[in-house]
Protein backbone atom coordinates (compact mmCIF):
# COMPACT_ATOMS: atom_id res chain seq x y z
CA UNK A 1 0.00 0.00 0.00
CA UNK A 2 1.46 3.36 -1.06
CA UNK A 3 1.77 6.27 1.39
CA UNK A 4 -0.70 7.98 0.44
CA UNK A 5 -3.66 5.02 0.64
CA UNK A 6 -2.36 4.82 4.20
CA UNK A 7 -2.61 8.43 5.37
CA UNK A 8 -6.31 8.74 3.57
CA UNK A 9 -7.16 5.60 5.08
CA UNK A 10 -5.88 6.80 8.35
CA UNK A 11 -7.60 10.04 8.44
CA UNK A 12 -11.21 8.31 7.69
CA UNK A 13 -10.95 6.08 10.10
CA UNK A 14 -10.17 9.37 12.63
CA UNK A 15 -12.91 11.07 11.07
CA UNK A 16 -15.08 7.86 11.67
CA UNK A 17 -14.32 8.11 15.00
CA UNK A 18 -14.82 11.34 16.02
CA UNK A 19 -18.22 11.48 14.44
CA UNK A 20 -18.57 8.42 16.53
CA UNK A 21 -17.98 10.60 19.41
CA UNK A 22 -14.56 10.24 20.15
CA UNK A 23 -11.47 12.76 20.35
CA UNK A 24 -9.72 11.99 17.38
CA UNK A 25 -8.32 15.49 16.60
CA UNK A 26 -5.36 15.48 13.75
CA UNK A 27 -2.92 16.09 16.38
CA UNK A 28 -3.74 12.69 17.54
CA UNK A 29 -3.75 11.70 13.89
CA UNK A 30 -0.26 12.26 13.69
CA UNK A 31 0.65 10.42 16.60
CA UNK A 32 -0.73 7.33 14.90
CA UNK A 33 0.84 7.84 11.73
CA UNK A 34 4.48 8.89 13.50
CA UNK A 35 3.58 5.48 15.96
CA UNK A 36 2.98 3.66 12.43
CA UNK A 37 6.35 4.40 10.71
CA UNK A 38 7.73 2.44 12.80
CA UNK A 39 5.34 -0.15 13.14
CA UNK A 40 4.00 -3.09 10.19
CA UNK A 41 0.89 -0.58 8.76
CA UNK A 42 -0.13 -4.14 6.78
CA UNK A 43 -0.85 -6.14 10.36
CA UNK A 44 -3.95 -5.01 11.70
CA UNK A 45 -2.87 -5.72 15.27
CA UNK A 46 -0.70 -3.37 15.24
CA UNK A 47 -2.75 -0.75 13.64
CA UNK A 48 -5.14 -1.59 16.29
CA UNK A 49 -3.07 -0.93 18.79
CA UNK A 50 -1.48 2.06 17.28
CA UNK A 51 -4.69 3.87 16.81
CA UNK A 52 -5.82 2.82 20.41
CA UNK A 53 -2.90 4.42 22.11
CA UNK A 54 -3.17 7.62 20.56
CA UNK A 55 -6.72 8.41 18.89
CA UNK A 56 -8.12 8.08 22.72
CA UNK A 57 -8.27 10.35 25.37
CA UNK A 58 -9.60 8.16 27.87
CA UNK A 59 -12.00 4.93 29.21
CA UNK A 60 -14.68 6.58 27.77
CA UNK A 61 -13.25 6.63 23.86
CA UNK A 62 -12.05 2.92 24.16
CA UNK A 63 -15.50 1.12 23.36
CA UNK A 64 -16.87 3.40 20.95
CA UNK A 65 -12.87 2.98 19.13
CA UNK A 66 -13.66 -0.52 19.06
CA UNK A 67 -16.66 -0.47 17.63
CA UNK A 68 -15.08 2.16 14.81
CA UNK A 69 -12.72 0.11 13.59
CA UNK A 70 -14.46 -3.05 13.82
CA UNK A 71 -16.57 -0.98 11.20
CA UNK A 72 -14.06 0.79 9.50
CA UNK A 73 -11.95 -2.18 8.41
CA UNK A 74 -13.34 -5.10 6.88
CA UNK A 75 -11.88 -7.48 9.35
CA UNK A 76 -12.35 -8.37 12.95
CA UNK A 77 -11.13 -5.66 15.67
CA UNK A 78 -7.50 -7.01 15.98
CA UNK A 79 -5.91 -8.60 18.96
CA UNK A 80 -2.25 -8.75 19.77
CA UNK A 81 -0.96 -11.95 19.29
CA UNK A 82 -3.41 -13.03 15.84
CA UNK A 83 -2.59 -11.91 12.14
CA UNK A 84 -5.29 -12.95 10.00
CA UNK A 85 -4.73 -12.07 6.43
CA UNK A 86 -6.98 -8.79 6.40
CA UNK A 87 -5.24 -5.71 4.64
CA UNK A 88 -6.09 -1.86 5.75
CA UNK A 89 -9.20 -1.24 2.46
CA UNK A 90 -8.87 2.05 1.15
CA UNK A 91 -12.77 3.75 1.34
CA UNK A 92 -13.83 6.38 -0.89
CA UNK A 93 -13.81 9.93 0.49
CA UNK A 94 -17.12 11.21 0.58
CA UNK A 95 -18.19 14.29 -2.05
CA UNK A 96 -20.44 16.23 0.19
CA UNK A 97 -21.01 19.08 -2.45
CA UNK A 98 -22.78 16.37 -4.16
CA UNK A 99 -21.78 13.19 -6.60
CA UNK A 100 -25.42 12.83 -6.12
CA UNK A 101 -28.12 12.83 -8.16
CA UNK A 102 -28.28 16.38 -8.11
CA UNK A 103 -31.60 16.86 -6.95
CA UNK A 104 -30.58 18.67 -3.46
CA UNK A 105 -32.88 21.73 -2.71
CA UNK A 106 -29.51 24.37 -3.09
CA UNK A 107 -30.34 24.32 0.98
CA UNK A 108 -27.36 23.00 1.99
CA UNK A 109 -25.09 25.63 -0.06
CA UNK A 110 -25.17 28.12 2.76
CA UNK A 111 -24.56 25.49 5.00
CA UNK A 112 -21.24 24.69 3.07
CA UNK A 113 -19.73 27.63 3.22
CA UNK A 114 -19.35 27.28 6.89
CA UNK A 115 -19.69 23.96 8.02
CA UNK A 116 -16.83 20.75 7.66
CA UNK A 117 -17.65 18.63 4.84
CA UNK A 118 -18.46 15.87 7.39
CA UNK A 119 -21.34 18.23 8.95
CA UNK A 120 -22.67 19.38 5.69
CA UNK A 121 -23.06 15.46 5.01
CA UNK A 122 -24.20 14.27 8.59
CA UNK A 123 -27.34 17.37 7.82
CA UNK A 124 -28.27 15.96 4.53
CA UNK A 125 -31.18 13.97 3.41
CA UNK A 126 -29.99 10.64 2.84
CA UNK A 127 -32.68 9.96 0.16
CA UNK A 128 -30.64 12.23 -2.42
CA UNK A 129 -26.92 11.21 -1.64
CA UNK A 130 -24.86 9.70 -3.96
CA UNK A 131 -23.37 6.34 -3.94
CA UNK A 132 -20.31 7.57 -2.37
CA UNK A 133 -21.86 9.81 0.38
CA UNK A 134 -24.32 6.96 1.19
CA UNK A 135 -21.13 4.51 1.76
CA UNK A 136 -19.86 7.33 4.24
CA UNK A 137 -23.64 7.18 6.21
CA UNK A 138 -23.49 4.16 6.20
CA UNK A 139 -20.47 3.50 7.60
CA UNK A 140 -20.95 5.67 10.23
CA UNK A 141 -24.70 4.53 11.03
CA UNK A 142 -22.69 1.29 12.16
CA UNK A 143 -20.62 3.27 14.55
CA UNK A 144 -24.00 4.78 16.32
CA UNK A 145 -24.16 3.96 20.03
CA UNK A 146 -28.00 2.92 19.68
CA UNK A 147 -28.18 1.56 23.04
CA UNK A 148 -30.82 2.23 25.00
CA UNK A 149 -31.71 3.86 28.16
CA UNK A 150 -31.13 1.65 31.54
CA UNK A 151 -34.21 0.31 33.60
CA UNK A 152 -33.90 -0.52 37.50
CA UNK A 153 -34.31 -3.70 37.81
CA UNK A 154 -35.77 -5.88 40.56
CA UNK A 155 -33.19 -7.74 41.44
CA UNK A 156 -30.00 -6.71 43.94
CA UNK A 157 -26.37 -6.81 43.89
CA UNK A 158 -24.35 -6.24 46.39
CA UNK A 159 -22.52 -2.46 46.57
CA UNK A 160 -20.64 -0.40 48.52
CA UNK A 161 -23.82 2.00 49.56
CA UNK A 162 -27.40 1.59 49.62
CA UNK A 163 -30.30 -0.41 51.67
CA UNK A 164 -29.09 -2.92 54.46
CA UNK A 165 -28.29 -6.14 53.34
CA UNK A 166 -28.99 -8.42 56.32
CA UNK A 167 -28.70 -11.44 54.70
CA UNK A 168 -25.01 -11.01 53.93
CA UNK A 169 -24.47 -9.29 56.59
CA UNK A 170 -25.65 -12.48 59.46
CA UNK A 171 -23.89 -14.51 56.61
CA UNK A 172 -20.73 -12.61 57.37
CA UNK A 173 -20.94 -12.27 61.34
CA UNK A 174 -21.80 -16.12 61.52
CA UNK A 175 -17.97 -16.54 59.16
CA UNK A 176 -16.53 -14.55 61.65
CA UNK A 177 -18.05 -16.57 64.48
CA UNK A 178 -20.26 -13.85 65.94
CA UNK A 179 -18.03 -10.88 66.42
CA UNK A 180 -19.34 -7.94 65.22
CA UNK A 181 -19.05 -7.18 61.33
CA UNK A 182 -19.35 -4.53 58.64
CA UNK A 183 -22.71 -4.04 57.59
CA UNK A 184 -23.25 -4.89 54.18
CA UNK A 185 -25.57 -3.31 51.78
CA UNK A 186 -27.44 -3.84 48.61
CA UNK A 187 -28.62 -1.99 45.71
CA UNK A 188 -31.01 -2.51 42.79
CA UNK A 189 -28.99 -4.22 39.48
CA UNK A 190 -29.10 -1.57 36.00
CA UNK A 191 -30.19 -3.01 32.86
CA UNK A 192 -30.70 -1.86 29.04
CA UNK A 193 -34.50 -1.38 28.60
CA UNK A 194 -35.80 -3.34 25.63
CA UNK A 195 -35.87 -1.87 22.68
CA UNK A 196 -38.30 -2.66 19.52
CA UNK A 197 -37.80 -1.00 16.33
CA UNK A 198 -40.76 -1.26 14.09
CA UNK A 199 -39.68 -0.32 10.33
CA UNK A 200 -41.52 0.63 7.26
CA UNK A 201 -40.39 -0.73 4.38
CA UNK A 202 -43.29 0.12 1.89
CA UNK A 203 -43.14 2.09 -1.54
CA UNK A 204 -43.25 6.01 -0.11
CA UNK A 205 -40.51 4.89 2.79
CA UNK A 206 -37.70 3.12 -0.14
CA UNK A 207 -35.71 6.19 -0.09
CA UNK A 208 -35.08 6.07 3.65
CA UNK A 209 -35.06 1.97 4.85
CA UNK A 210 -31.83 1.52 4.13
CA UNK A 211 -30.59 3.94 6.49
CA UNK A 212 -33.23 2.90 8.96
CA UNK A 213 -32.27 -0.46 9.03
CA UNK A 214 -29.02 0.44 9.52
CA UNK A 215 -29.96 2.28 12.30
CA UNK A 216 -31.58 -0.86 13.49
CA UNK A 217 -28.94 -3.42 13.05
CA UNK A 218 -26.73 -0.64 15.37
CA UNK A 219 -29.49 -1.02 17.93
CA UNK A 220 -29.91 -4.59 17.58
CA UNK A 221 -25.87 -4.77 17.84
CA UNK A 222 -25.70 -2.41 21.26
CA UNK A 223 -28.90 -4.08 22.47
CA UNK A 224 -28.16 -7.37 22.29
CA UNK A 225 -30.63 -10.15 23.25
CA UNK A 226 -32.80 -6.66 24.38
CA UNK A 227 -33.97 -5.70 20.76
CA UNK A 228 -36.10 -6.71 18.94
CA UNK A 229 -36.47 -5.75 14.71
CA UNK A 230 -39.47 -5.91 12.73
CA UNK A 231 -40.27 -4.25 9.40
CA UNK A 232 -43.84 -3.37 8.04
CA UNK A 233 -45.39 -3.26 4.93
CA UNK A 234 -48.41 -5.37 4.05
CA UNK A 235 -46.81 -8.03 6.30
CA UNK A 236 -45.11 -8.04 9.19
CA UNK A 237 -41.53 -9.64 9.84
CA UNK A 238 -39.79 -10.55 12.42
CA UNK A 239 -35.86 -9.61 11.33
CA UNK A 240 -34.15 -9.80 14.86
CA UNK A 241 -32.40 -12.81 13.84
CA UNK A 242 -31.00 -11.45 10.27
CA UNK A 243 -29.66 -8.21 11.87
CA UNK A 244 -27.61 -9.86 14.23
CA UNK A 245 -24.55 -10.55 12.91
CA UNK A 246 -21.27 -7.70 13.07
CA UNK A 247 -21.01 -6.74 9.12
CA UNK A 248 -23.71 -4.54 8.14
CA UNK A 249 -24.09 -5.34 4.81
CA UNK A 250 -24.08 -9.04 5.36
CA UNK A 251 -26.79 -8.02 7.63
CA UNK A 252 -28.83 -6.01 5.32
CA UNK A 253 -28.55 -8.50 2.70
CA UNK A 254 -29.53 -11.26 5.21
CA UNK A 255 -33.07 -9.05 5.94
CA UNK A 256 -33.59 -8.07 2.62
CA UNK A 257 -33.88 -11.95 1.37
CA UNK A 258 -36.22 -12.35 4.84
CA UNK A 259 -38.58 -9.55 4.03
CA UNK A 260 -41.36 -10.77 1.24
CA UNK A 261 -43.37 -7.05 0.81
CA UNK A 262 -40.63 -4.79 0.05
CA UNK A 263 -41.86 -1.31 -1.74
CA UNK A 264 -45.92 -2.06 -1.15
CA UNK A 265 -48.28 -0.66 0.47
CA UNK A 266 -49.04 -0.39 3.92
CA UNK A 267 -51.37 -1.63 6.67
CA UNK A 268 -49.61 -0.33 9.84
CA UNK A 269 -53.37 -0.96 11.70
CA UNK A 270 -53.60 -4.36 10.89
CA UNK A 271 -49.56 -5.29 11.36
CA UNK A 272 -49.62 -3.48 14.64
CA UNK A 273 -52.66 -5.11 15.85
CA UNK A 274 -51.01 -8.50 14.70
CA UNK A 275 -47.68 -7.25 16.86
CA UNK A 276 -49.30 -6.94 20.21
CA UNK A 277 -51.40 -9.92 19.55
CA UNK A 278 -48.26 -11.90 19.24
CA UNK A 279 -45.34 -10.44 20.45
CA UNK A 280 -46.51 -6.88 22.15
CA UNK A 281 -48.75 -8.71 25.04
CA UNK A 282 -46.94 -11.21 25.89
CA UNK A 283 -44.35 -9.10 26.70
CA UNK A 284 -42.48 -8.07 24.04
CA UNK A 285 -43.63 -4.44 24.26
CA UNK A 286 -44.11 -4.41 27.89
CA UNK A 287 -42.06 -1.63 29.41
CA UNK A 288 -39.96 -1.14 26.16
CA UNK A 289 -38.98 1.70 23.53
CA UNK A 290 -40.75 0.94 20.57
CA UNK A 291 -39.62 2.72 17.40
CA UNK A 292 -42.23 3.30 14.72
CA UNK A 293 -40.53 4.34 11.59
CA UNK A 294 -43.09 5.28 9.43
CA UNK A 295 -43.88 7.98 7.30
CA UNK A 296 -47.65 7.26 8.17
CA UNK A 297 -49.32 6.56 4.46
CA UNK A 298 -51.63 4.17 5.96
CA UNK A 299 -53.41 2.09 2.90
CA UNK A 300 -55.93 0.33 5.97
CA UNK A 301 -57.81 1.79 8.24
CA UNK A 302 -56.88 4.85 9.92
CA UNK A 303 -58.97 4.10 13.30
CA UNK A 304 -57.91 0.58 13.83
CA UNK A 305 -54.40 2.04 13.56
CA UNK A 306 -55.06 4.78 16.41
CA UNK A 307 -56.47 1.69 18.23
CA UNK A 308 -53.63 -0.03 17.98
CA UNK A 309 -50.95 2.55 18.57
CA UNK A 310 -53.65 3.52 22.10
CA UNK A 311 -52.62 -0.19 22.94
CA UNK A 312 -48.76 -0.17 22.39
CA UNK A 313 -48.98 3.00 24.13
CA UNK A 314 -50.62 1.34 27.06
CA UNK A 315 -47.86 -1.07 27.21
CA UNK A 316 -44.32 0.58 26.48
CA UNK A 317 -42.51 2.50 28.22
CA UNK A 318 -42.12 5.26 25.46
CA UNK A 319 -43.37 4.94 22.00
CA UNK A 320 -41.27 7.06 19.31
CA UNK A 321 -42.29 7.97 15.78
CA UNK A 322 -39.39 8.61 13.63
CA UNK A 323 -41.22 10.18 9.98
CA UNK A 324 -38.71 11.02 7.92
CA UNK A 325 -40.99 13.63 5.83
CA UNK A 326 -40.54 15.33 9.60
CA UNK A 327 -38.16 17.53 7.93
CA UNK A 328 -39.53 18.45 4.89
CA UNK A 329 -40.22 22.57 5.46
CA UNK A 330 -43.61 23.38 5.93
CA UNK A 331 -45.12 19.43 6.75
CA UNK A 332 -47.88 18.78 8.72
CA UNK A 333 -49.40 15.16 10.34
CA UNK A 334 -51.94 15.73 7.83
CA UNK A 335 -52.19 12.00 6.62
CA UNK A 336 -55.45 10.19 8.38
CA UNK A 337 -52.66 7.51 9.63
CA UNK A 338 -50.56 10.01 11.07
CA UNK A 339 -53.33 11.93 12.79
CA UNK A 340 -54.43 8.77 14.09
CA UNK A 341 -51.10 8.21 15.43
CA UNK A 342 -49.91 11.14 17.08
CA UNK A 343 -51.72 11.35 20.26
CA UNK A 344 -50.34 8.30 21.57
CA UNK A 345 -46.64 9.00 20.72
CA UNK A 346 -44.35 10.17 23.02
CA UNK A 347 -41.41 11.83 20.72
CA UNK A 348 -42.40 12.39 17.47
CA UNK A 349 -38.74 12.98 15.44
CA UNK A 350 -37.80 12.74 11.78
CA UNK A 351 -35.21 10.18 10.70
CA UNK A 352 -34.17 11.69 7.59
CA UNK A 353 -30.21 12.31 7.83
CA UNK A 354 -27.24 10.79 10.03
CA UNK A 355 -27.67 13.67 12.12
CA UNK A 356 -31.48 13.02 12.62
CA UNK A 357 -30.55 9.16 13.52
CA UNK A 358 -28.10 10.69 16.13
CA UNK A 359 -31.08 12.10 17.89
CA UNK A 360 -33.20 9.38 17.54
CA UNK A 361 -30.00 7.56 19.12
CA UNK A 362 -29.98 9.88 21.99
CA UNK A 363 -34.02 9.61 22.22
CA UNK A 364 -33.82 5.93 22.76
CA UNK A 365 -30.69 6.22 25.29
CA UNK A 366 -33.33 9.07 27.13
CA UNK A 367 -30.81 11.45 26.65
CA UNK A 368 -32.30 13.47 23.59
CA UNK A 369 -35.01 15.03 25.97
CA UNK A 370 -38.34 15.29 24.70
CA UNK A 371 -39.48 16.27 20.92
CA UNK A 372 -42.80 18.33 20.24
CA UNK A 373 -45.31 17.45 18.11
CA UNK A 374 -45.10 18.93 14.78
Amino acid sequence: MEGGDVIGTLAGFARTLRAAGGAADPERLQAMVAALRHLDVLDPSEVYWAGRLTLCAGPDDLPRYDRAFAAYFSGETARPRSRPPVVVRRIPAADPAGDGDGSDDGSGDARAATASPSEVLRERDVSKLGPAERAEVARLIAVLDAGAEPRRSRRFAPAPAGRLDPARTVRETLRRGGETALLRHRTHRVRPRRVVLIVDVSGSMAPYADALLRFAHAAARAGGRTAEVFTAGTRLTRVTRQLGGRDPDAALAAASAAIPDWSGGTRLGEELREFLDRFGRPGMARGAIVVVASDGWERGDAGLLGEQMARLHRLAHRVIWANPHKARPGYEPLTAGMAAALPYVDDFTSGHSLAALEHLARLVAGTGGTTAHA
